[in-house]
């Protein structure tokens, strides 16, 4: 039976079987750390019976509260191309979006490729719906600018009025996302 866990300093040797997937946005060790250590209850691995690392989410907490912007967001997300197609991302999401209601937030939102229509269906799937579109949000392994990006939400109860979801009517660019 699959266990869902927290993710610990461990698990950074383990999960290169998850992470090799180009779609997957790979991280320094220091960037893992610094979400383990700020925001350890949104980092949890999924793990097969026999041991093995089947998939896992990233994400925080950020935002203001004054301007009912506090809200989940989703870093990473992956799940070894084994293990796909079985729920664990649908679980795995849905587990942080139970923290980020705990913790009192208005929605959980996550970038993703435009390109990634798997993906995208996916999370529109899970309730979440296309925010705006960043434009060159994601870069290429030179440095240059590579894909748009999707930001996608999803409200929490704490927003009744579902204003978090209104779709902007323009793209914006990476340095004007707050």
């Amino acid at each position: 039976m699959t266990s869902l866990r927290a993710f610990t300093c461990d698990d950074l040797f383990r999960f290169n079987n998850i992470n090799l997937d180009p779609l997957t946005e790979t991280y320094g060790i220091p960037f893992y750390l610094q979400y383990l250590a700020h925001w350890p209850e949104y980092f949890i691995v999924a793990e097969a019976p026999g041991g093995e690392l089947m998939g896992y989410i990233m994400g925080k907490a950020e935002g203001s509260v004054a301007r009912e912007e506090w809200h989940g967001h989703v870093t990473a997300l992956s799940v070894a191309p084994e293990f796909r197609r079985l729920g664990l991302a649908a679980k795995l999401m849905e587990l942080l979006e139970e923290i980020s209601e705990r913790k009192g937030g208005y929605f959980v939102d996550l970038f993703v490729r435009v390109s990634n229509q798997v993906a995208v269906n996916m999370y529109k799937q899970l309730g979440y719906s296309v925010y705006r579109t960043v434009i060159e949000y994601y870069s290429a392994s030179n440095g240059e600018p590579d894909e748009d990006a999707y930001d996608m939400r999803k409200a929490l109860s704490r927003d009744t009025e579902k204003k978090s979801i209104i779709p902007l009517p323009h793209p914006v660019r990476p340095e004007d996302i707050e």
